[in-house]
């Protein structure tokens, strides 16, 4: 495992070099690739289902590890879209003049190796991957065991097909066992970030065991608000596609919240659109009164269900809102409906979280929705990513400083002063 760090780290620093044009080529060539193997993918995607049936997989689990020809072709039109974005690495983010002849540059650049471990969805694999080759990173896979058939051939079909192109021999590597896990989390003299995807339990151990930055979210404890003013019809409709577009992902909706003034009206119509979902609801005391449901307790409002269960709740207005979201909310993504400007921008400035709509589902917080190509991760902290993690937070920058015979004597004797001219400039070279 050392030796293995050791080597994507070398080819790391190879490839924060390589140019765009370079990367994109690799891009497309693991796209045709993952086509033209599309069917051995599938069976090894087989096999792991088969496993993980027989192994009592829970329902949602099995529904993000199932990948067949249309993830395939998701997965490859994301790569196509990362193509067309434009290079993240060099990049002239601010450049002053010191002094005449002495310009200072800030330039994007890799972040290094970042060690990911993500749950049993093999499309995240290439996502991940991609997006890593992309921004000029290497990139250790850890993926979770009951996808371990088919994370094996994506791995070998990318890392090859980037090879073939002229990526750095072992720019890229897939973990398999749990004590690689313990091991990658001490290596922080090879791995510069690590992105955990898994519960809220697993990602506070991997921040309390390592002394390796950690991005990333734990729970996706995402809301819907609807307000009193709200368009019934188009409540319903976002409510719905929140809560059931895709029940198994961290942006489907968990919390519905309801104005008192709105909720006689309001509930009897999501219920009928709901039972025909087959979505259990589970509700606090004043839904009960209006429409049949599952009683709620305090641990439904902090509970990601990742399966056909809402938790409903009416308040009295924004302001309780507001403060339900911030106090069981995960900081991922809350969507308020309502017709009135006001109202949304209050919303928007107040919860705390990486992601806020006004009129639409929380479905849409997605990096590749976003136009990010794809997304590495979500990151609900407040370091330098927040949200859906694309190309723009697996870069960092360095300052690049041009001088001519310039010494710091100089102006520490006022021979010489500072001017601070902003420039607008791009890095040279």
């Amino acid at each position: 495992m050392n030796e293995l760090a050791r080597r994507v780290k070398e080819a790391s620093i190879k490839l924060a070099g390589a140019g765009g044009e370079l990367k994109n080529k690799a891009l497309a060539e693991i796209a045709e690739a993952l086509m033209k193997r599309k069917d051995q993918i599938i069976e090894a995607n087989r096999e792991d289902l088969i496993r993980s049936e027989r192994e009592n997989l829970s329902a949602p689990l099995l529904k993000r590890l199932k990948f067949d020809e249309a993830k395939i072709a998701d997965v490859v039109d994301g790569i196509k879209s990362l193509i067309g974005l434009e290079e993240p690495v060099g990049k002239t983010l601010l450049s002053t003049e010191l002094d005449e002849g002495l310009e200072l540059y800030r330039v994007t650049c890799p972040i290094g190796v970042i060690g990911v471990i993500f749950e049993s969805r093999p499309d995240a694999l290439v996502q991940i991957s991609t997006l890593c080759l992309k921004s000029g990173n290497g990139v250790l896979l850890k993926g979770g065991s009951e996808a371990r058939q088919t994370n094996r051939i994506l791995a070998e079909i990318i890392i090859r097909a980037a090879e073939e192109a002229g990526i750095p021999p072992n720019w890229a590597a897939l973990l398999e066992t749990r004590s690689d896990v313990s091991e990658m989390l001490k290596m922080d003299q090879y791995i510069d970030l690590v992105i955990p995807r898994g519960s809220n339990d697993f990602v506070r151990y991997i921040m309390d065991n390592s002394r390796i930055p950690v991005m990333g979210h734990a729970d996706g404890i995402c809301h819907c608000f609807v307000n009193e003013d709200a368009d019934i019809h188009m409540a319903v409709k976002i409510a719905v596609d929140s809560k059931t577009q895709y029940v198994a992902v961290c942006n489907a909706a968990e919390t519905l919240l309801v104005h008192r003034k709105l909720a006689p009206q309001f509930l009897p119509e999501l219920k009928k659109a709901l039972d025909t979902k087959q979505v259990e609801i589970i509700g606090c005391t004043k839904t009960r009164e209006v429409i049949q449901s599952t009683p709620a307790s305090e641990e439904d409002w902090k509970t990601e269900y990742l399966d056909y269960k809402l938790s409903v709740k009416v308040v009295d207005g924004i302001d309780e809102a507001i403060d339900h979201i911030n106090r069981y909310g995960s900081g991922h993504t809350d969507s308020i409906v309502t017709a009135s400007r006001e109202k949304a921008a209050r919303f928007m400035e107040y919860v705390d979280s990486g992601n806020v709509f006004w009129n639409c589902s929380t479905r849409f917080s997605d990096g590749f929705r976003y136009g990010f190509g794809a997304e590495v991760g979500v990151s609900t902290g407040k370091i330098h990513a927040r949200g859906p993690v694309g190309l723009e937070g697996l870069v960092i920058y360095k300052y690049k400083l041009i001088g001519n015979g310039h010494i710091v004597d100089d102006y520490s004797s006022r021979t010489k002063s500072f001017k601070h001219n902003k420039m607008k400039k791009d890095f040279p070279f």
